[in-house]
């Protein structure tokens, strides 16, 4: 039997949907204005007409910015870092989770703190340059990947998902029927931590989408640049030479620069943008799950 609502709830409910009505406006409409500012005559956004239709639609800012043979370059070399990337990463985020998470681990505590001891103290750009360096990985695409390899936040997130979702008596259980410690592992603990595991493909793969900063200390070579740090010296580049135009008079190129941002904006947010819906379901429940134990 549904009660009726009272007054004071549907009080409540109006308030409620009307702060969450506000708050979905106020992130929503920066992204959508990004996209329609991308094919808008530049003179209207300029003039701040533009609110909330597309008017005059063009394509020169796309245009101009495929029209860079490096583009597809820097896709190319984003996917390799961020699916190889992404795979070792969770790969041994997941395996040293579920280690630690296991009370017969002999020194578990040690290396926990261990672990957490390199979250509050690090060596320092040069030290890691040095380091990346005498490993012979500089100017690589391993080193793009084998630094960052583990998080030690994602470790402690995922070892208090398997201590929370997979209880030791389940474990004791397996052993009697004879399961060991790797069929246990691959047959019963990683079908029950599916969602932990999309959450780190996420939180791993958007850090390797947007990561630049390793390309521009550890990289050399244009070849092996990501999409980030190519779209970043694409923008130098015409904004150097839109310098030059707008000094010469010529206000053509400036418009067609401001087109290409947005563009640029578009370009390196949408795959992130369309791997979210596919992960969303497990999302909530894999970081909630994980990050509390009871």
């Amino acid at each position: 039997m549904k009660l009726a609502k009272t007054r004071a709830d549907l009080l409540f409910d109006i308030c409620n949907y009307t702060l969450i009505s506000i708050l979905v406006i106020l992130v929503l409409y920066p992204l959508y204005f990004v996209v329609t500012a991308s094919i808008t005559d530049p003179n209207l956004v300029y003039s701040g007409k533009l609110l909330f239709f597309p008017e005059k639609i063009t394509w020169d800012g796309y245009k101009r910015l495929f029209a860079e043979p490096s583009i597809w370059l820097g896709f190319k070399n984003s996917l390799w870092y961020t699916v190889t990337g992404t795979t070792i990463n969770v790969a041994l985020t997941i395996t040293a989770g579920y280690v630690l998470s296991r009370s017969d681990l002999v020194g578990r505590n040690v290396f926990m703190f261990l672990l957490v001891f390199t979250m509050f103290f690090g060596g320092g750009l040069i030290p890691s340059y040095l380091l990346i360096k005498d490993l012979g990985m500089l100017n690589t695409t391993w080193a793009m990947i084998i630094p960052n390899a583990v998080s030690v936040f994602n470790v402690i997130i995922v070892r208090t998902f398997f201590q929370s979702n997979v209880p030791g008596e389940l474990l004791e259980s397996a052993q009697m029927d004879g399961c060991s410690n790797m069929k246990f592992f691959f047959k019963i603990a990683i079908p029950l931590a599916m969602p932990i595991v999309a959450v780190m493909v996420l939180f791993y793969a958007v850090g390797h989408w947007n990561s630049y900063f390793q390309a521009l200390i550890y990289l050399k070579s244009n070849s092996m640049q990501p999409l980030q740090t190519i779209l970043r010296n694409i923008l130098i580049m015409n904004e150097g030479s839109d310098l030059q135009d707008m000094l010469d008079g010529s206000q053509e190129q400036q418009k067609k620069m401001e087109l290409m941002k947005y563009g640029i904006i578009i370009v390196s947010s949408l795959p992130v943008l369309i791997l979210y819906p596919f992960l969303q379901r497990f999302f909530v429940r894999g970081v909630l799950v994980g990050s509390l134990k009871g």
